[in-house]
């Protein structure tokens, strides 16, 4: 069964339900402006822009698209890659490609010219649907790009090299296209984060789909009345897969555009969220900002609000703990999950084990877990090793690259290339990256576990320990902190807090500075080793 059918059976049942809300509270909107099937809904002067379509809407915006596509041509098998941020097309967008037996292929927003060719030509896509904020990076590469592809505009003034999304749309039929969706057929292409060099494009079928809908809706128990608040980019597997909880349920979404804690709290309270996936800085910054008295609770209305979930990153037991002294009431959940794994869910915590903040959780619904050593056998439990997972939502194979597939998948087992233990109790906890581990003089440090102790330092906003070459000891492990805003830190002060730690996992360089993360909150530790490895090289060179 196709997700499809989900969306198809909403329509029917729910029709005339409002599916998705798109909110951007940096853009205000007084008007009252209306398409053939969107309408902006008439706004205070403070409300921030908003749009929003029924179930009936949806699905025939996704049919409408999926025979604009046939009509062009695109057949099964055919990719078409989607380069746009968060609105409230993509997903019938989506849906669309799905429904014509192509390929969807969601493309990074943060793709440079150079990354977006190589992605179309890895993934060998034949059609590209691109939004307004793309239109520089497309330009400079469009007479490569163009050659036997389509490229589609998605927004108001459409570019020459491009044909207009609204115009090829227009007349197309809303009904739903005859073509026969199977388990076994090729879905969607993502790609991986690309911390090794440019990202491998990883093929899932629709059986992948429809895994992680249900998997996600057997963890978190969307019902008919929760409204789900989607911040994330929606080309992650991450967010995308905790919707399908939602398409699964027949509830509404709502996908807001900015981070800030205040615009958080205003789409939960606005819209009647319940459900809130966040990432740890977004958290972070919103008990930043609840210390500090900027955001009060009580100046909105979040009794409605169930679940507060993190996913994409290990969590800091330090924050959760943080999050229960003012949200007593809020059930707490944590997902793992890869892409090659079709993104959240083959581990999870569970929101009835809050006793176990710190784990990633046990096996998800319908996933088996090893953790294994570097000979494939499985380690005694508390030690540590290669966590490895099996289920529906494994991957077929990176496209186009047989080596790698090969290196990961071995006997229908998805090696994740993270480091985990599992307790008494049989929940795995997370130690880190296996290309993070740090090897220092012989020991092997685990940047994670440094950085949950470092979190507890009331100074601290984020950091990020990496492994430095040095001379001596092979590496050392070298602290990039960012401090929070308005405070001052000193060296001296992080290296008392750290006597705290055994000595050989205690930083040997602190580093004051920002700490990057991309959009789905991982720390992007390749680009902070490459800067400060070179620093350090240079130090020994003056040294010697």
């Amino acid at each position: 069964m196709p997700i499809m059918d989900y969306l198809e059976r909403n329509r029917r049942e729910y029709g005339d339900e409002v599916a998705l809300i798109e909110l951007n509270p940096e853009q205000k909107e007084t008007r009252r402006v209306t398409w053939k099937e969107y309408s902006l809904i008439q706004q205070t002067e403070d409300a921030p822009y908003r749009r929003e379509i029924t179930w009936r809407v949806f699905d025939e915006k996704a049919n409408r698209m999926a025979n604009m596509l046939l009509g062009r041509g695109v057949k099964r098998g055919d990719k078409v890659a989607i380069l746009m941020m968060n609105c409230l097309e993509w997903l019938p967008i989506y849906m669309g490609i799905l429904k014509t037996g192509a390929i969807a292929v969601p493309f990074n927003f943060r793709y440079s010219a150079d990354e977006i060719q190589y992605c179309a030509d890895l993934a060998e896509v034949d059609v590209l649907l691109f939004g307004p904020e793309f239109i520089g990076r497309i330009e400079s590469i469009v007479e490569k790009l163009s050659k036997n592809r389509l490229l589609i505009f998605v927004g108001e003034t459409c570019p020459t090299f491009a044909e207009s999304y609204r115009e090829l749309v227009a007349d197309c039929s809303s009904a739903k296209p005859d073509i026969e969706i199977k388990d076994s057929d090729d879905a969607a292409i993502y790609f991986s984060s690309g911390t090794t060099g440019f990202p491998k494009a990883i093929l899932h079928k629709h059986l992948s789909l429809m895994t992680a809908a249900q998997v996600e809706q057997h963890h978190h128990g969307q019902g008919r009345e929760d409204c789900f608040l989607c911040i994330p980019p929606l080309y992650h597997t991450g967010a995308k897969m905790h919707w399908m909880g939602s398409l699964v349920a027949g509830s509404r979404a709502v996908l807001l555009k900015g981070t800030k804690p205040q615009y958080i709290f205003d789409a939960v309270s606005r819209e009647h969220c319940t459900i809130v996936w966040l990432l740890v800085p977004w958290a972070q910054d919103i008990l930043d900002a609840l210390d500090a008295g900027t955001l009060k609770v009580e100046d909105y209305e979040l009794d409605q609000w169930r679940l507060m979930h993190i996913g994409a990153q290990p969590v800091p037991p330090s924050l959760i703990k943080r999050w229960k002294a003012y949200f007593p009431k809020h059930q707490y959940d944590t997902n793992y999950g890869l892409s090659e794994s079709i993104g959240p869910g083959c581990v999870h915590l569970g929101v009835e084990n809050i006793h176990k903040v710190g784990a990633i959780g046990v096996p998800g619904y319908g996933w088996q877990c090893r953790i294994i050593d570097e000979n494939g056998n499985e380690v005694k439990q508390g030690e540590a090793g290669e966590l490895c997972v099996k289920g529906n939502g494994v991957m077929e194979c990176y496209y186009r690259n047989p080596e790698a597939t090969a290196e990961v998948l071995k006997d229908g087992w998805l090696l994740t290339g993270d480091v985990a233990m599992q307790d008494e109790d049989g929940f795995i906890f997370l130690v880190d990256r296996k290309k993070d581990v740090i090897v220092s003089g012989g020991e092997n440090l685990y940047p994670v576990q440094i950085e949950d102790f470092l979190r507890q330092h009331d100074k601290i906003c984020d950091v990020a320990v990496i492994g430095l070459p040095d001379k001596r000891l092979g590496e050392i492990a070298g602290a990039v902190i960012q401090i929070k805003e308005g405070m001052e830190c000193t060296e001296a002060e992080i290296e008392e807090f750290c006597q705290g730690l055994p000595r050989y996992k205690r930083p040997r360089k602190i580093i004051f500075a920002d700490v990057p993360r991309n959009p789905t909150g991982k720390i992007e530790k390749p680009a902070l080793r490459k800067r400060y490895s070179v620093e350090r090289l240079v130090e020994h060179e003056n040294e010697g």
